[in-house]
């Protein structure tokens, strides 16, 4: 097959390798600095700056981190992995089962119900109004359910799935309801089964969400013992900040030379890691389901 391409066929396929290559190598650069200055000395990268290759290997960002707050890192770690797994699943069967419903034509007040969805987008109530509303009516303060509830549901995943489901051939919920099923005995044993790729996509898109939250933590949270990952690695980069400025005394933290700048990527190699390792094996059905929900025949 290549034998027939013309010379500027293969003069282009050469070229797109070769752009993508660099690509690849551009986005990969970044990640391999975060490393290297996380386990650089915070003196000569203040004086040398960042560098691919560890300068005088130090490993005081991770003493700092892990010695003075290890076990306080492994119970936030337990709070993430809790919330984004529970987060995630919940999410999943709540968006599925919307964008089901929509899917179906005979639905009455399909397009009401979407429009509904829809203008929640554009249009919010603000701040102020939604804390009073989590925290007076829904109680979400000082709970697992203060970190999950409010990012339960997201319009734009939503309709994603819904573009799937309308994919699936009508045929086959007609012959399941010719068989005596209902719609949720359809949902679960027709649907699904045959939405694994939006099911794996929309569930990255949850679980990256859930991963990296902070902010509801912020937002909610009081007890240092529900402090997710993400928010309690930003109080000890806060901390660092403060200590090493002169506002707050150095404290238990005197003995150690405090790294300001390397605690940063310290901090993004400890949230990313394992990100990084379940990203590829999500990564096809990512692709997959992104360029299903885009195309409508």
């Amino acid at each position: 097959m290549d034998q027939n391409k013309s010379l500027g066929d293969k003069l282009v396929t050469v070229i797109a390798y070769v752009f993508i290559g660099f690509f690849a190598i551009a986005c990969l650069y970044p990640l391999l600095l975060t490393v290297s200055v996380s386990f650089s000395s915070e003196q000569v990268i203040a004086k040398n700056g960042y560098s691919i290759i560890p300068q005088s290997p130090s490993f005081d960002t991770y003493k700092y981190i892990f010695i003075h707050s290890g076990t306080k890192i492994l119970r936030s770690y337990v709070v993430t992995i809790f919330v984004t797994v529970v987060g995630t699943l919940g999410a999943l069967l709540i968006t599925s089962m919307i964008a089901f419903a929509i899917s179906i034509k005979k639905l009455k007040y399909r397009n009401i119900i979407a429009f509904i969805c829809n203008f929640t987008i554009i249009f919010s109530a603000g701040l102020i109004p939604w804390y009073i509303v989590s925290v007076n009516y829904y109680g979400l303060k000082n709970s697992m359910m203060a970190l999950i509830l409010p990012a339960i549901f997201s319009v734009w995943n939503m309709f994603l799935m819904r573009t799937y489901f309308s994919s699936i051939s009508p045929a086959l919920y007609e012959a399941a309801e010719i068989d005596g099923a209902n719609y949720f005995t359809i949902f679960f044993k027709v649907a699904l089964p045959l939405s694994t790729t939006p099911l794996f996509t929309v569930g990255l898109m949850y679980a990256l969400q859930y991963w990296n939250d902070w902010w509801h933590a912020l937002i909610f949270i009081n007890n240092r013992d529900l402090f997710p990952l993400q928010y309690y690695l930003f109080n000890i980069l806060s901390n660092v900040n403060a200590i090493s400025s002169g506002r707050v005394p150095a404290g238990a933290a005197g003995n150690l030379t405090l790294p300001a700048e390397t605690v940063k990527m310290a901090v993004t190699v400890i949230t990313i890691g394992p990100i990084i390792f379940l990203y590829p094996f999500v990564q096809r059905f990512f692709v997959h389901g992104i360029m299903a929900g885009a195309i409508k025949e």
